[in-house]
C-alpha cells in the first residue's frame, strides 16, 4: 500500500484537501504555540503568585498561632489576598490529589506548590467549578485554602481554542464554497464531453467559470463542432458515390439481362451483385448516426421486436430482459446493430438466444448461438471491415465483411464497446456494453 492509495482520486476533493490541510495545519500550529508558550506561561506565573500566597500566610498563621491571632491572618488573607482559610483540626490532609482532566493545569499548580511549600499539601481542582482547594498539612491538623481559579489558572483558554476552531470551520466553508463553485464548470464539461461520447448532442452545454476552464469549453465546442461538420461531409460524400456508382450498375444488370445466359454472364450478374451489395454495406457502415436523436428505450420491447422479426423470417430464438431496463440510444440504429448480431447467429447456428442484464455499472446485452464459432486468435479480425473469416464460419453465406464492424461503431458512438467470447450455448457470444 503506498500513500496516493489513500489519497482522493477526484478533482474537487483533491482540491478541497489542497486548501483545507493547510488551513487546518497552521490554526493547529498557532494554538498548539499559543497553549505552550503563552497560555502555559501566564498560568505558571498566576499558580507562582498564588502558592507564595499560600507559603506566606501559613507561615505567619503558624506564627500567629503562638498569640492566639490565627483569626487575624484569616481575616487579613481574606481582605488583602483573596485567599479563604480555614483551619481543621485534628484533620489530616488526603493521601491524593482530586486533579481536572487538564493534566497541563495540574502539572504548573504542583511546581508551583512544590517550589513554594516545605510542608505536605493536597489540592483539588475539579471540587468546584470556580475554585481551587488546597489544604497544606500542619501538626494536629491543617489549613484550607479556598481561591478563585481565575487566580490561578489563565481560564480563558477555552475562549481561544473555541475562536480558532471556528475560524478554522469558517474560512473552510468558504473555501469548499468557491472550490465548488469552480469544480462544477468542470464537471459540466466533463459531462457535455461523456453525452457527446454517447451520441447525445449536449446543446446546453456553456462554458463557465475560471478562464482556463472557459477556453476548455469552448475548444471542446469547436471540436464538437468539427466531428459533426466531418460526419456530415462523409454522409455528403457517400451519398454522391452512392448516386453516381448505382446508376452504372443499373446499366450492367439491364445489359446483362439483354444477354443469353450462360456461365460467364452468371459469372457478370455475380459480380455486380456483390459491388451491389458492397456499396449498400459500405453505406450502412459509414452512415451518419449523429444525425437520429437519442431516445429512451425499454430493451425488453426492443428484443420482443427483434424477436418478432426472427418469426416472421421463420425462425425462433429466445430472449430474456431484466424488468425496466431502459437505456438512452439513438433507436434505429441500435436496433441495426442487434439486427447484425442476430442476423450473423441466425446465420451460423441453430439455437439463438438474446438476453439483456445489468452487470455491475454497465448494461449487458449478450447474443448466444451454438455455431462453429470462431477461434479466439481470430476474434479481433472479425471486427475489421471487408474481413470475412471463412475457416471458421460458413464460407457460402453472402457477405462483405461489414455487419461486426458496423455493431462496433454504434455501439462504440453510443460509449460502449462490443466483445466476443465462447458461448454457453458451443458457438459464439457476441458481449454488448453500455454505460448504464
Amino acid at each position: 500500500m503506498q500513500l496516493r492509495d489513500f489519497l482522493p482520486k477526484s478533482l474537487y476533493a483533491r482540491a478541497v484537501l489542497i486548501v483545507i490541510l493547510p488551513i487546518f495545519l497552521m490554526q493547529a500550529s498557532v494554538t498548539y504555540g499559543f497553549f505552550v508558550s503563552h497560555w502555559r506561561s501566564v498560568s505558571g506565573r498566576l499558580s507562582e503568585s498564588v502558592a507564595g500566597d499560600i507559603a506566606a500566610t501559613t507561615r505567619l498563621w503558624t506564627e500567629a498561632r503562638a498569640i492566639g491571632q490565627e483569626a487575624a491572618i484569616e481575616r487579613i488573607a481574606f481582605d488583602t489576598l483573596h485567599l479563604s482559610v480555614k483551619y481543621k483540626p485534628g484533620d489530616t490532609i488526603p493521601p491524593t490529589d482530586k486533579t481536572s482532566i487538564y493534566s497541563l493545569l495540574n502539572q504548573t499548580l504542583e511546581d508551583a506548590l512544590d517550589d513554594a511549600l516545605d510542608e505536605d499539601y493536597w489540592f483539588n481542582t475539579r471540587g468546584y467549578p470556580a475554585y481551587v482547594e488546597i489544604a497544606v498539612q500542619l501538626d494536629g491538623g491543617y489549613l484550607n485554602y479556598i481561591v478563585l481559579k481565575d487566580r490561578v489558572f489563565a481560564t480563558n483558554g477555552h475562549l481561544f481554542f473555541a475562536w480558532m476552531v471556528g475560524s478554522t470551520l469558517l474560512l473552510g466553508w468558504i473555501a469548499i464554497l468557491f472550490l465548488r463553485n469552480q469544480v462544477r464548470s468542470i464537471q459540466r464539461l466533463a459531462q457535455a464531453a461523456e453525452d457527446f461520447g454517447r451520441g447525445r448532442d449536449a446543446p446546453d452545454f456553456r462554458p463557465s467559470g475560471a478562464t482556463e476552464v472557459r477556453r476548455a469549453g469552448r475548444a471542446f465546442i469547436a471540436m464538437r463542432e468539427r466531428i459533426k461538420r466531418h460526419l456530415h461531409q462523409r454522409t455528403a460524400l457517400l451519398a454522391g458515390v452512392s448516386h453516381d456508382l448505382r446508376t452504372p450498375l443499373t446499366r450492367l444488370k439491364l445489359s446483362l439481362e439483354m444477354l443469353r445466359e450462360d456461365e460467364e454472364v452468371a459469372a457478370l450478374k455475380s459480380d455486380v451483385a456483390q459491388m451491389q451489395g458492397m456499396l449498400d454495406s459500405y453505406l450502412a457502415f459509414a452512415r451518419d448516426q449523429a444525425a437520429e436523436e437519442t431516445e429512451a428505450v425499454d430493451l425488453g420491447d426492443l428484443l420482443a421486436d427483434l424477436q418478432g422479426d426472427a418469426l416472421r423470417m421463420g425462425r425462433k430464438i429466445e430472449t430474456m430482459s431484466e424488468e425496466d431496463l431502459v437505456v438512452a440510444v439513438r433507436p434505429i440504429a441500435f436496433k441495426r446493430a442487434l439486427s447484425n448480431l442476430l442476423g450473423n447467429a441466425l446465420r451460423h447456428g441453430d439455437a439463438v438466444r438474446i438476453e439483456a442484464l445489468r452487470a455491475d455499472d454497465a448494461i449487458e446485452i449478450r447474443v448466444d448461438d451454438d455455431g462453429p464459432g470462431i477461434p479466439e486468435d481470430q476474434r479481433a479480425e472479425a471486427f475489421r471491415p471487408f474481413q470475412r473469416l471463412d475457416d471458421a464460419r460458413t464460407q457460402n453465406e453472402s457477405g462483405v465483411g461489414l455487419g461486426l464492424a458496423v455493431v462496433r461503431d454504434v455501439v462504440r458512438a453510443h460509449g460502449g464497446d462490443v466483445s466476443l467470447a465462447h458461448s454457453p450455448l458451443g458457438g459464439l457470444r457476441a458481449r454488448l456494453r453500455l454505460p448504464a
